[in-house]
Order: C-alpha cells, then structure tokens, then sequence
C-alpha cells in the first residue's frame, strides 16, 4: 500500500510540478502527517525532491528529473481503455488521435495485459444521450474546444429562451450532459453556461484568454447543476399517492425531487400515503408535473395548486367530452 503511495505522489509531482501536502494528503486519502513521512523516505531513497516555502508554496521534483514507470497493474491498464471511449473523442475531433494513442498504449503493454485491456473496448459502450433522444453534434463544438485549448477569447451569437445574444465569452470548459453539450464561460466577471446546440455563430479571436487559477470545472458544474435544479423546484406541494402513485414517484421523478421529498412511511386504511415534494414556479408549472400521475395523486396543498389541478382536470374532461349529434347518435344506436 505504501509503495503505491509513494509511486502516485512521484507521478503526480512529475505531473503537475509544484503540489502542496494537502492537495498530496486528500489525493491519496491519508493525513498530512503521513506525506511528510512519505516524501522523507522518497528524498532518502534519492528522488529529488524538495519544498518551496510561503503561501505559493509545496513540493516539487528537481528542474528537468524524471521518473520512467513502466509498469501497470491489470486494473489500470482497463481503466485506460475505459478512457478511450470513442463518441465524445469524435464529437471534439479527437476520434483519430485517440486511436492512435490507444494503438501505442496496446502495442507498449506487456503481453500479459494485452487481452484484458482489449476486452475493455469489446465490452463497454458510452451511450450518453438519455432513452429515446439523440445526442447533438454542434457545428461550433470543434471550434470551441481549439479556443478552449488554446486560451483564446471566442465572439458568439447565442439563442437563449427570451432572444439572440451576441457576447465575447472566454472558454473555460466543455461539459457532455445526456447527450447535450454546455460551454462554462467567463463573461463579464463571471461564470456562465451555454448550450452549445444553441450557439448560432461562432468565430475564435486572436486575442489570448487568461483562465483564473482557481477555477475548477468539476467543481463549478456540481454547483451550477444544484442551483439550476433550485430554481426549477422553488416550491413545495402536499400530494395524497395511492400505492401506484407512490411507484410512479419513483419512477418519474428527477434526482433533485427524490433526494429532498418527504414521504410517510405509514399508509392510510386505502394504503394511500402523504408525500411532501419539491415542484415548479408556478401552479401551472406544478400541476403539468403532477398532472403524469393521472388520479393516482391527489394534491393536499397549497389550495391555489389543488384549484389549478381542478381546472385543469375540468378544461380536458370537457376537451373529450363528445359532441351532442354523436351523443344522439349513440343513443339511437
């Protein structure tokens, strides 16, 4: 185990370059206290490493050493083969140069990890749009992820839900969400996200594009993606589910809605139980959520929600009501 740790914080000073013992600490998942034992015994075995003092600070190799680590175990050598899946490569125009690249991993592995690493690609398959959707080639992808690659400022015309937008938009990351790309952008001081679907024009400028240090992709889309789904589920509702509707929750609702609705665990005398549950702005907004799970829900509360759902249920019942002649001749028959 020890050993492994100590290969992982040589392999990522010689790849980073300057790493702090914390940033070392949480990679590896042990305590400060246990990297500074570990970089003391890489420095007594004669890796030359060494710290840099001050708020800048960290460990860091010797200018121009490095470390030659052929070997991989079975597991990493998969979980490489993992990384090569094709569809999002193709979409960024990386497809040829990721075959490639797997083609020189395969031909530098031992013999003994060649045919497990090749039943990696056999037997796993990325399908990232969701059932029944396609998933979107943007014409302006390529050109966004060179610009992003490059550090260099893009000039685009953006269609968003209210009207067409022309902005100067400094690329910091591509996120691939079921099937749909999203751009993180720096404009204006901030952050923000396009789809990339809906890039209209797209034209990348020479001017270079500083990226902030502190800006984390992964971190920033977690966030991005909670406060969106906030502002899609500001309510709260008061719903009756029968035993079916109670199945149907489940089945129909989003992450978001499962992770913070309330559901009794005890049944009433009809096995219908009470369920508190985040819905839509507006009562139209949450009576067309609720309106899936036909009469297998009832709403308790807000009283505004349970009059839409009323009305709602009134306006179709009188949609398929039929007309008066067919009625009569109905009758007749």
């Amino acid at each position: 185990m020890r050993a492994s740790r100590l290969l992982s914080i040589l392999t990522t000073l010689q790849a980073r370059g300057r790493v702090t013992a914390p940033e070392l600490a949480e990679a590896c998942e042990v305590s400060v206290r246990t990297i500074y034992r570990d970089i003391d015994a890489l420095a007594a075995a004669g890796i030359p490493v060494y710290a840099e003092r001050g708020a800048e600070g960290g460990y860091r190799l010797l200018d121009g050493y490095r470390v030659r680590l052929n070997g991989l175990s079975p597991p990493e050598a998969e979980a490489l083969f993992m990384a090569g899946l094709p569809g999002p490569a193709a979409a960024l125009g990386l497809d040829v140069a990721m075959m490639a690249a797997r083609n020189k991993l395969m031909a530098a592995l031992p013999e003994s990890l060649r045919e497990n690493a090749g039943r990696m690609q056999q037997r796993f398959h990325l399908d990232a749009p969701n059932w029944f959707g396609e998933s979107e080639e943007p014409v302006h992808l390529r050109a966004i992820a060179g610009a992003l690659l490059n550090n260099k400022l893009i000039k685009v015309r953006y269609r968003s839900w209210r009207a067409e937008k022309q902005r100067r938009v400094g690329p910091l990351g591509l996120v691939l969400k079921a099937g749909s790309w999203y751009l993180a952008g720096h404009v204006d001081g901030s952050v923000r996200t396009y789809r990339v679907a809906r890039i209209l024009d797209c034209s990348v400028l020479e001017q270079p594009f500083v990226r902030p240090a502190d800006f984390d992709l992964a971190t920033y889309w977690r966030a991005a993606t909670l406060r969106l789904e906030a502002e899609l589920h500001p309510n709260a509702v008061t719903v009756r589910l029968s035993p079916l509707g109670v199945k149907l929750l489940d089945a129909l609702s989003v992450p978001y809605v499962k992770a913070r609705m309330r559901l009794e665990y005890v049944a009433d005398a009809e096995g219908w139980r009470i369920a508190v549950l985040p819905v839509g702005k507006t009562a139209w907004h949450a009576a067309t959520e609720l309106l899936r799970f036909g009469s297998e829900a009832e709403v308790l509360d807000p009283p505004e929600l349970r009059r839409k759902m009323a009305e709602i249920a009134q306006a179709m019942a009188a949609r398929y009501e039929p007309p008066r002649r067919l009625r009569a001749t109905a009758r007749k028959a």
